[in-house]
């Protein structure tokens, strides 16, 4: 790389890491921890590309963006944060941001993004877009909750496309949110103004179509088709000539779908027509299950909670043995199924906290059943992973998961290892290593890295 990069962070040790790192690649670094520096050099005409974070001692990395945009247009911004929502890297995008990395941040990437910043092409950024009015707090706001790496990957799709017109596609599990993220992509666009009009897939007739989509859509209205993969094949027709018609291109209506089933084989099973297939899918959203952002169920369980008692419902808190007992659970309803169990729990529950063992009565009495209602049948470890992932990559479609499914789903694996291996030595480390095969140092860092409850207990008999 070459060239000379503005680091902005009122973290020391960031501010050293990245001078460090951008040096050893060849780039000049001026490092500040405040706006009022920053400015001072972008108006002096200092530097190639800026990294700066958000909340600093005299300001708002976001709402200095504007000003560096219309000094130095051609002037790429990165901005780091951690604010982890679908909301700041909306506002990020919104104000003209080169690009939008969240805190923890994989230096390699960070990196990768200020090569690209440093070789983009030469011409002049377009004037950033009026603000659309969101709220500077992102949490009286935010729809979706949850700061893993695989939500940020999901906000920083729809930062990109919230304000277009591209029609989008959201494929996920049932119970992932993919309602939420519809009705987000409308209420945090420049379209929240106009209609959100729902459409049920599964019940919906070719005559309904008209009615649904003509007559109860306004202009600039978003149309959700919940569970695409439903609509029957007389009604995919019917809707294929209503995404081609005069009156849907003067209303300039946008078609937001969902699916629970990859669509893919459908369509080569021909029971799903391509053409239409193409016309909703211009730009595809997965949702990750509940088993691959374990690290939300944290802010989940406390948001629900919260919830719980807006609602009228007692007022409860949680302990964090607890919380760690419930992130070894499989949710296979995911995000809606974590949700029942915070509702019962806070409904069941006799303590103004809820414990560990009352969390563990309730999860084993939820494991022996599944959705259907049906035992859940044992597998080999192998053909669990094996299976899981399939359907990993098959809810992809011809896409690829985001970077770092492998450590991803090492993660899975090393958090129940770990926790039950402490568990079954009554919480002795040098047992638990000596178990693992392991060292016990290596031990202490995952439990640090994994954020796991160690408690020492006595055998009883």
């Amino acid at each position: 790389m070459d060239g000379t990069v503005l680091v902005a962070d009122d973290d020391r040790t960031i501010r050293t890491v990245l001078t460090q790192a951008l040096t050893r690649a060849g780039c000049k670094v001026r490092a500040t921890s405040n706006t009022a520096t920053l400015w001072r050099w972008v108006e002096e005409g200092e530097g190639d590309a800026v990294v700066s974070d958000v909340m600093m001692p005299d300001g708002n990395g976001l709402d200095l963006l504007p000003a560096i945009k219309k000094k130095r247009p051609n002037l790429p911004v990165i901005v780091i944060s951690a604010q982890n929502t679908v909301v700041t890297a909306i506002r990020a995008s919104e104000a003209g941001a080169f690009d939008y990395v969240p805190k923890p941040f994989d230096l390699r990437d960070l990196l990768s993004k200020v090569s690209k910043a440093l070789n983009r092409p030469g011409h002049p950024s377009q004037p950033a877009p009026a603000p659309t009015g969101l709220s500077p707090s992102p949490e009286t706001t935010l729809p979706l909750i949850g700061g893993s790496p695989a939500m940020q990957e999901v906000y920083r799709i729809v930062a990109r496309v919230v304000n277009t017109d591209l029609n989008v596609l959201i494929q996920g599990e049932s119970g992932t949110g993919k309602d939420l993220l519809a009705r987000a992509l409308h209420d945090l666009g420049n379209r929240s103004s106009a209609r959100f009009v729902r459409i049920n897939c599964g019940t919906i007739s070719p005559d309904q179509l008209d009615t649904e989509v003509l007559s109860n859509a306004g202009q600039g209205a978003t149309v959700y088709l919940d569970e695409l993969s439903e609509l029957s094949a007389d009604a995919q027709l019917h809707l294929l000539g209503l995404t081609q018609s005069d009156s849907v291109q003067s209303q300039s209506l946008r078609f937001v779908s969902s699916t629970n089933r990859p669509m893919l084989p459908l369509i080569n099973g021909g029971l799903f027509r391509e053409d239409l297939f193409y016309r909703l899918n211009v730009m595809p959203i997965s949702l990750p299950p509940l088993r691959e952002r374990i690290e939300d169920i944290s802010d989940l369980s406390l948001h629900f909670l919260q919830d719980c008692a807006n609602n009228g419902m007692p007022r409860k808190s949680i302990t964090k043995s607890a919380m760690d007992q419930m992130r070894l659970a499989k949710w296979p309803g995911n995000v809606r199924g974590l949700k029942n169990f915070i509702q019962r729990l806070v409904i069941l529950c006799p303590e103004d906290e809820i414990s560990h063992e009352f969390v563990a009565t309730a999860l084993k009495e939820m494991s022996q059943q599944d959705q259907s209602g049906q035992p859940v049948v044992a597998d080999k470890l192998s053909a669990s992973v094996e299976s899981h992932i399939k359907r990993y990559f098959d809810l992809h479609g011809d896409a690829l998961p985001p970077p770092g499914l492998y450590n991803r789903i090492l993660r899975e694996v090393e958090l129940p290892l770990l926790a039950l291996s402490l568990s079954a030595t009554r919480g002795n480390q040098i047992k638990t290593a000596e178990l693992l095969g392991i060292n016990r140092n290596t031990l202490r860092k995952k439990i640090r890295e994994l954020d796991i409850q160690v408690t020492r207990t006595k055998k009883l008999m």
